[in-house]
């Protein structure tokens, strides 16, 4: 069931996810479809998310766009006020209690985990987004590991002292009882600044004419059901809950929406066991996470290497 928009207000709005923005022309939407997409969102009674370029908008845009409840998504400098920030680099001095975004590779996460130690004593929660995950390689499993290891060992520390910020690769496991994946197509589409529909800003991204409507027509979804969590057999049996199942990097990598590379399922359940561990570290601190169930000790990060349990 679709719950939310996300509109790209320019070509060149800022990626707070996988992809990368490979237009440098600006593009702004027009205000046409802009008052458009707002109230097809609102007869859908959908979520409005505005992902912004590195550039202020016009102020009728602005009017409009606060004409509604909706989410702020900005480049760290243009960010000062918005919902989600996307940071720049390791050298941004993150605002005091917000919600922030850091895209890297794995070996800058690496190279970076005192920034992300401080960084967190003073947010509220921080997605750090992977943007190398497709390349990863069996060897880079223990590396992985070790930095999942040691962010969990300050989270921990932080939490005996009073202060809980969410760190997406460790803390939202523990949260959850149930799959949180992107739901791009199923519970979420994308409006680009052309008028038109996508799957997610990557699909806009990587084929313009991937579309799957548009202002005008409507939704055109082919299959939407292989975009559903019931139509994966291997997923809905996973319990690696804060895996994002990306459905752009399914098709890029697998040539099937539904269907993760062997690369995400190997680093979503990394992930796992590392929330697994700083579940059990904060166990014996006296932590308790609300609604947090154990999570169960596994070996096998390829769910497909286990598909027979399943059967």
């Amino acid at each position: 069931m679709l719950t939310y928009l996300i509109i790209l207000l320019d070509d060149t709005s800022t990626s707070y996810c996988h992809y990368e923005v490979n237009r440098k022309k600006r593009n702004l939407i027009s205000i046409e479809d802009l008052k458009a997409g707002i109230i097809w969102a609102m007869k859908e009674n959908l979520n409005v998310q505005f992902v912004y370029p590195d550039y202020e908008l016009p102020s009728e845009y602005l009017k409009i766009i606060d004409s509604l409840d909706h989410t702020d998504i900005k480049l760290f400098r243009n960010g000062k006020y918005a919902d989600v920030v996307v940071l720049n680099g390791w050298g941004d001095d993150v605002p005091e209690g917000a919600t922030c975004i850091i895209r890297c590779c794995r070996k800058e996460l690496t190279e970076h985990i005192p920034v992300v130690n401080n960084w967190l004593k003073r947010l509220t929660r921080l997605n750090v987004v992977l943007t190398d995950v497709e390349t990863f390689k069996d060897s880079d499993i223990s590396n992985y590991s070790d930095t999942l290891s040691s962010l969990g060992k300050n989270i921990a520390t932080l939490y005996a002292s009073g202060h809980t910020p969410q760190l997406n690769l460790l803390t939202d496991r523990l949260m959850l009882s149930e799959m949180n994946n992107c739901g791009a197509g199923d519970t979420s589409v994308t409006l680009a600044s052309n008028g038109k529909f996508y799957l997610c800003p990557a699909f806009y991204y990587a084929d313009e004419k991937d579309c799957i409507g548009d202002l005008h027509s409507g939704l055109d979804i082919k299959n939407q059901q292989l975009l559903r969590l019931d139509h994966a057999p291997i997923c809905r049996q996973c319990d690696a809950f804060q895996c994002r199942r990306c459905v752009w990097m399914n098709q890029k990598l697998t040539m099937d929406v539904n269907t993760p590379s062997h690369q995400q399922c190997v680093v979503a359940h990394l992930e796992r066991n590392a929330s697994r561990e700083l579940l059990i570290k904060l166990e014996k601190l006296g932590v308790r996470i609300s609604n947090s169930q154990p999570i169960e000790e596994m070996n096998e990060l390829d769910p497909f290497n286990i598909v027979n349990r399943w059967k």
